[in-house]
């Protein structure tokens, strides 16, 4: 925890550590995501802050606003893959997961006015944090992609539900091929909502600092009087949304990828080429996964959403039909060879092994998010979960995973 002095700003012996930054200003909470050298990626130790953090903030009357941000390159790229590669299937990972989803359905549902200040790269968890505030401000430095497929996991965090409500087929797109969108597009796309240069945020952040309150009408008109009117450029993928929307409308993965090259050789197709190489390149059990959740999203509310995330989550760490994610990074992050050998193949990944993947887990095993009458606000920690009740030990997760899959 941070300690303040007389001017807010935070103090601790341990600072240099510490890889997320809290100031309180009047009304105004301020976190930074403080690992610039990890890309601000979110660990079990982040993902506790931040629950401490937005609860504490969500229960006191004089927190009004949140602003968030990341120093370095990166607002947040997503979740810690070594830790993911070395720790399978132990507690450890699907504590940390189990801590994400929950708390991003609690920031989504946040009672209180939100700020990100997205300058920088947003990827995966870190993809879903930046959308899930009431502004998002994004800036020329702003990368923001879903590349989970190509390391041989699923669309998750929430952003099968945030992708799904994209317009026409974008979604699919994006969650199929990882695709980068550059600020202007995230706010074409809705998933930002104001543009403003990166030389600008210090100036805007220090005026709402000035404001000292959450009022979302005084919020929303002093980010606009730091707003730039932006279109996507020529090279912009969004150019494409007709082409993108009868390919990635198909039933299935192969069907996509089949009308995608009888698209390919028209003249001024050239994307397309790349975008096949980029599906064929991808774990054929993650691209089946991922389509089929984000068709589920469509129907779904984020709170199903989250639940189906983290059995797919659980079911993947466990191996249910494929060790596709640890294939994946091993040859990308790990070794580096970039050479995954994905197994099973497109054809064998069929709709009865998917089931497994879908599969509700156990009641005490699900992921638990408020239910009214059943479970309050701030209940349903992983702490009080079946995980951590019955096994409370690292070397127990095994026979929990053990059990669950006897039971499939």
């Amino acid at each position: 925890m941070a300690i303040f002095m007389a001017d807010n700003k935070p103090r601790s012996p341990h600072s240099a550590e510490q890889v997320v930054l809290d100031e309180v200003k009047g009304h105004i909470q301020i976190i930074t995501l403080n690992n610039p050298r990890k890309l601000n990626n979110v660990t079990r130790e982040v993902a506790l802050r931040l629950t401490e953090l937005y609860e504490k903030w969500e229960k006191e009357s004089d927190a009004e606003m949140i602003i968030i941000k990341g120093t370095g390159q990166a607002f947040c790229a997503g979740g810690d893959l070594r830790s993911v590669y070395y720790g399978k299937a132990e507690k450890h990972n699907i504590e940390v997961m189990y801590k994400i989803y929950w708390l991003y359905y609690h920031i989504h549902t946040y009672k209180k006015t939100l700020v990100a200040f997205v300058n920088g790269i947003a990827m995966g968890a870190g993809a879903s944090l930046a959308t899930l505030s009431t502004y998002k401000v994004v800036t020329e430095k702003t990368v923001f992609a879903a590349p989970e497929v190509g390391f041989g996991f699923h669309t998750e965090s929430g952003l099968s539900y945030i992708l799904s409500h994209l317009s026409g087929h974008l979604g699919e797109y994006l969650a199929l091929t990882g695709s980068r969108l550059d600020g202007v597009e995230m706010i074409a796309t809705g998933l930002g909502t104001h543009y403003i240069p990166s030389e600008k945020l210090e100036e805007l952040e220090k005026r709402l600092i000035d404001l000292n309150t959450g009022d979302k009408n005084l919020v929303r008109a002093t980010i606009e009087e730091f707003t730039l009117q932006v279109q996507p450029g020529e090279k912009s993928i969004l150019h494409n949304s007709s082409l993108i929307d009868k390919c990635f409308s198909n039933d299935t993965v192969e069907d996509i990828i089949e009308s995608l090259e009888a698209a390919s050789d028209m003249e001024g197709n050239e994307w397309v080429k790349r975008t096949i190489k980029k599906l064929k390149s991808s774990s054929p059990t993650a691209l089946k996964m991922t389509l089929r959740s984000v068709r589920q999203a469509r129907k779904q509310t984020l709170f199903e959403c989250l639940k189906k995330e983290f059995r797919l989550t659980v079911n993947t760490f466990r191996g249910v039909i494929s060790k596709d994610i640890y294939e994946g990074i091993r040859a990308l992050i790990i070794e580096k060879d970039n050479f995954p050998k994905w197994n099973p193949p497109l054809g064998e990944v069929t709709e009865e092994k998917l089931n497994l993947l879908f599969k509700p887990l156990e009641e005490e095993f699900e992921l638990q998010l408020p239910i009214e009458g059943k479970i309050s606000r701030w209940e349903g920690k992983y702490e009080n979960s079946g995980y951590n009740s019955k096994y409370p030990h690292d070397c127990e997760v095994h026979t929990v995973m053990t059990q669950l899959k006897s039971r499939m």
